[in-house]
């Protein structure tokens, strides 16, 4: 990676898939996707593209008939509603047909008066036989003041998810940020600890800072992560024309956990 372009070598990606020792190869996209206000076409073609297992969308709609459009844009990108948008104040998560689904918890959090209520959109998922993975699909405050204390119970949740967890968002903050800090200081960035792809997620016409990002428990093997700028059927267009973030494609590798 050269540090003036935040671009890192990107080899061909594994595709999905379950080991013979029941370990899974997992693809997760996070993606804040500005409640479907900017090229839905776009959009669409960019998280096919990826092939995605797991989805951790923000800014999902929530208001008028935000149901409809959830289940709209799970059905063009062909995964299933797995938990949140409305009932989580904005995240959500997809999932394909190869994710089981054991749990799911939406997490409204404390509302300061005049800012946005935030929540977490929460679930565990089993890949094959044994390979359970903890998920969170998060959207941080702008006020720095809340943005910490809801950094705080970001951490507290995927630390009690267990050894395999990821939390999966928009920090709303960069890595010099006192929350974005504490978290990459309790869990894995993704992007440090297995760069590949691009490392800017905003603006998506013009990216200049990543606010976006995706953080890991030690269980996981981190394989990949990072904008999928260069993969096949990605185009810089269409990126552009999606939504006003770029996604951050994370592929890891849960181990198989018996009992």
């Amino acid at each position: 990676m050269t540090a003036h372009d935040g671009q890192a070598a990107s080899p061909q990606l594994p595709p999905s898939r379950t080991e013979p020792d029941g370990s899974a190869v997992v693809r997760l996209l996070s993606y804040n996707v500005r409640s479907l206000r900017d090229d839905r076409e776009a959009l669409v073609r960019v998280i096919r593209a990826c092939a995605p297992d797991v989805v951790c969308v923000q800014e999902a709609p929530r208001f008028f008939r935000w149901r409809k459009y959830a289940a709209w844009l799970a059905r063009r990108t062909e995964l299933t509603p797995v938990t949140g948008g409305a009932t989580a104040a904005g995240p959500m998560v997809l999932a394909s047909l190869r994710a089981h689904v054991e749990h799911t918890e939406d997490v409204l959090l404390p509302r300061t008066p005049g800012l946005h209520r935030r929540g977490f959109a929460t679930a565990v998922l089993r890949f094959g036989p044994a390979a359970r993975l903890g998920v969170i699909s998060f959207h941080l405050s702008l006020q720095a003041q809340e943005r910490y204390a809801q950094g705080r119970a970001l951490r507290q949740r995927l630390a009690g998810m267990g050894e395999c967890a990821v939390a999966a968002g928009d920090v709303n903050e960069q890595p010099t940020g006192r929350t974005f800090r504490m978290l990459r200081d309790e869990f894995h960035d993704v992007w440090e600890k297995a760069p590949w792809g691009a490392e800017l997620t905003s603006t998506a016409a013009a990216p200049h800072q990543r606010i976006d990002a995706v953080f890991s428990t030690a269980g996981p093997e981190l394989i990949a992560g990072g904008v999928p700028v260069g993969l096949p059927g990605v185009t810089e267009r269409d990126l552009r024309a999606a939504s006003d973030h770029r996604p951050v494609l994370t592929v890891l590798r849960v181990p198989a956990r018996r009992g």
